[in-house]
């Protein structure tokens, strides 16, 4: 099984060479595809030089921001691998989690597999109250509207065998895309899994980028694409 790890970089030029080291320690035969969203910290040059440093890695460049449904859109396209993963480019998610991600595929248990933040007792880091319930809300929301039984709809962390990619199109720029992903495997009644992760959420001084707009945006985007799309 050869795996397609896909990552949209928006300004981390701080974590790239950690997150990449930590995705090539990983026990896998696997391709990284990196899509850079314009960003203007430095973040295409330390991609470029780690273009050479690894011979698995291809990066791609956005010449105008758009946003994380985009470069993912971007990085989808261009997978070699039979399964793909998501990563963020930040510490957040911890590539450690790869056997308990990759395992439900591995055994034919399932098409799709999430990550779980709220799952299990995996450690994570203590935050923000008002992201955690909104987080809640979104995802219940989105379980209504799919008939799935989703702990954390909008983690980052997801899992797809390469041929269920073939027949979604991402149609969300931003973080709809989460949403958006969602809602097109349950209406396509791909088998989905669940499994804890470990979670080292970052604030705002660090880093992070979603906010209340993006939960409200997921709102609409729950209902777009249950609906009219």
């Amino acid at each position: 099984m050869k795996l397609s790890v896909v990552m949209p970089v928006f300004n981390e030029k701080d974590t790239l060479e950690e997150i990449m080291r930590r995705v090539q320690a990983t026990p896998y035969d696997k391709e990284i595809i990196a899509v850079d969203d314009a960003s203007v910290d430095g973040s295409r040059e330390v991609l470029l030089r780690l273009a050479q440093q690894y011979d698995n890695l291809r990066v791609f460049f956005h010449e105008r921001n758009q946003g994380k449904g985009a470069a993912l859109r971007t990085g989808f396209a261009q997978v070699r691998g039979e399964v793909v993963l998501i990563q963020d480019a930040d510490l957040e998610y911890d590539p450690s989690d790869y056997p308990a991600l990759l395992d439900p595929i591995e055994r034919d248990l399932a098409d799709v597999v999430y990550g779980s933040r709220l799952l299990g007792a995996q450690p994570h880091r203590v935050l923000f109250f008002w992201h955690f319930m909104g987080n809640k809300a979104v995802t219940t929301l989105s379980n209504m509207l799919t008939n799935l039984n989703l702990s954390d709809m909008e983690v980052g962390y997801k899992v797809f065998k390469a041929e269920v990619l073939k027949d979604i199109t991402i149609k969300s720029n931003r973080f709809g895309v989460e949403p958006e992903l969602t809602a097109k495997i349950a209406k396509n009644r791909w088998r989905v899994y669940e499994v804890p992760i470990k979670y080292h959420g970052r604030d705002y001084t660090e880093g992070k980028k979603i906010t209340w707009r993006d939960g409200i945006a997921a709102i609409y985007h729950i209902v777009r694409f249950r609906f009219w799309d």
